[in-house]
C-alpha cells in the first residue's frame, strides 16, 4: 500500500474536486466548515439571520475564487478569512453610527505617570469546569458591551487570532491603529470585567 496521503495532499484533491464543479465535495465543504464559520460571522455580527447571510456569501465568494486559491494557507484558514469578511461587509452596510469612545473605562493616571487607582488584582483561574465556562460566558457578554469600534478588533485580534497587519488590512486602517484600538479593547474589556473576577470580588 502507498503511504496515506498527506492533508496538503488531500486538500488539494478536494479543491480539484470543488473546480470541477463535484457536487458531493461542495456538500462535504459546506459540512466540514458551515458551524464554524456561522460561530465566526455570529461573534462579528451578533444577529443570527444576518451571520448565516455572510455564511453562504462566504461560501459563494469562495466558490468563486477558488481559481485563486493556490494552497500557499489552509484550506480553512482562507475560508475562515473569507468568512470574517462577508460579516463585516453586513456590518458595514447597517447604519452607520458614529464612532464612540472608552475613556470612562480606560485606566487614568497622575502626572507622573502613576495609576490614579490601583488596577485590581484578578484571582486566579478556578479550576471546575462549570465556573470557567462561567467566566467564559461573562468575559463573551462585556466584550459584546465595548462600542463596536472596538469590539470588532478585538474580537478579530484576539478570539479569530488575526495578526495585527491583517487585522488593519481587514479594517482599512493602519496597522498603528489597529494596534492602539486592540489595547483600549483590552483595557476596557479589563475595567468592565473587574467586579467579577477581582481578588476582592463577592
Amino acid at each position: 500500500m502507498g503511504r496515506p496521503a498527506s492533508p496538503t495532499a488531500h486538500e488539494a484533491a478536494l479543491v480539484e474536486r470543488l473546480r470541477a464543479g463535484d457536487r458531493a465535495a461542495f456538500e462535504g465543504l459546506i459540512r466540514a466548515y458551515g458551524g464554524k464559520l456561522l460561530a465566526v460571522a455570529r461573534r462579528i455580527l451578533r444577529d443570527d439571520d444576518e451571520a448565516e447571510d455572510a455564511v453562504q456569501d462566504a461560501f459563494l465568494s469562495a466558490f468563486r475564487s477558488l481559481d485563486g486559491f493556490r494552497g500557499q494557507s489552509e484550506l480553512g484558514t482562507w475560508l475562515h478569512r473569507i468568512a470574517i469578511n462577508a460579516a463585516l461587509m453586513k456590518l458595514r452596510a447597517r447604519n452607520r453610527r458614529p464612532e464612540a469612545e472608552i475613556d470612562d473605562l480606560l485606566p487614568q493616571f497622575m502626572e507622573r505617570g502613576h495609576h490614579a487607582v490601583s488596577p485590581a488584582r484578578w484571582a486566579d483561574p478556578p479550576e471546575d469546569d462549570l465556573a470557567r465556562a462561567e467566566i467564559c460566558r461573562a468575559v463573551r457578554a462585556k466584550i459584546d458591551e465595548l462600542p463596536e469600534n472596538y469590539r470588532i478588533p478585538l474580537i478579530l485580534r484576539d478570539i479569530e487570532g488575526l495578526t495585527t497587519a491583517e487585522v488593519a488590512e481587514q479594517l482599512g486602517t493602519t496597522i498603528n491603529a489597529a494596534k492602539i484600538r486592540v489595547h483600549r479593547a483590552r483595557q476596557a474589556l479589563r475595567t468592565l470585567l473587574n467586579p467579577r473576577l477581582a481578588e476582592d470580588a463577592p
